[in-house]
């Protein structure tokens, strides 16, 4: 099951408790799909609660994980998966992602931690996503993560995510953001990286801001505008595999809602230049 799921098309925005009253009341016509991360709404009531169920009956949702840490050591936490599933299939939300790192050991991390690049590595990930997968009853996509050390490299950053996802037969999260860090923190040609991923396999894709150290270090943050570089690499992306449904991810400093739905005319405009999803279904369909 390649392809976008169904409902699910255009331009999304990830959702923000600071503007759910507002667009649970009157969807913006821009937005054609938004993405929660699940964490914060299990379990979640009252006015949140209703507004959340109100929103997923007018507008697809999609749900990426924080928490999952699919590379991690210790055991899958089964007891979060039957959570998830019972969110997931109460909400009727059809996608779950998460990203391709590791957050736990004995307790949380609070972070986003690399995975060695290392064919153990590529076993141990697959077998936990194909338990996930087995678990929710869904595929789901994992999305290439930013990172800042490498623990070990015994192949490629683009040849490990192609393993993972070949082994687990799982799709893609597409992060242009990340991609487009990563290039520069550990010196890659993001284009020749973009050219070797599985296009077929994208599922969605996400682009975001990010910050810039004095030292030259990008920090992939989700806390500003896009820049001309990552959309660059989007409309190379469109160009390379078709159009797929792009999400615009801000997470901290949040403008006006004006502001950010101004910013997703610019996924809209490059999906038109390249005629929208239809060129995709006829690529990968």
């Amino acid at each position: 099951m390649n392809g976008h799921p169904p409902g699910v098309q255009g331009a999304g925005l990830g959702l923000r408790r600071a503007f759910i009253d507002a667009v649970a009341a009157q969807p913006p016509a821009g937005v054609d799909f938004f993405e929660v991360a699940p964490e914060n709404w299990i379990g979640i009531g009252g006015r949140f609660g209703r507004r959340f169920r109100a929103l997923c009956e007018r507008v697809p949702m999609v749900c990426h994980g924080l928490s999952l840490s699919v590379g991690g050591p210790t055991p899958l936490d089964e007891t979060f998966l039957g959570r998830l599933k019972a969110f997931l299939d109460g909400h009727q939300i059809s996608l779950y992602s998460e990203h391709l790192s590791y957050s736990s050991d004995d307790g949380h991390l609070y972070d986003l931690l690399p995975i060695p690049f290392t064919e153990e590595a590529v076993h141990h990930v697959a077998a936990r996503v194909q338990r996930v997968q087995e678990v929710l009853g869904r595929r789901i996509a994992l999305e290439n993560a930013s990172y800042y050390a490498a623990p070990e490299q015994a192949m490629s950053e683009v040849a490990f995510i192609n393993a993972v996802l070949a082994e687990a037969d799982c799709d893609l999260l597409l992060d242009l953001n990340n991609l487009y860090v990563n290039s520069l923190n550990h010196r890659y040609d993001p284009l020749g990286f973009l050219r070797q991923l599985p296009g077929g396999r994208i599922r969605y894709a996400h682009v975001a801001g990010h910050h810039l150290e004095p030292d030259g270090l990008r920090v992939d943050t989700h806390g500003a505008a896009v820049i001309d570089p990552v959309w660059d690499l989007l409309r190379e992306a469109y160009r390379l595999f078709g159009v797929f449904p792009t999400l615009l991810e801000r997470d901290f400093n949040l403008p006006p809602l004006e502001d950010l739905l101004a910013e997703m005319e610019t996924i809209a405009a490059l999906q038109r230049e390249r005629g929208g999803s239809e060129e995709r279904r006829r690529a990968h369909g």
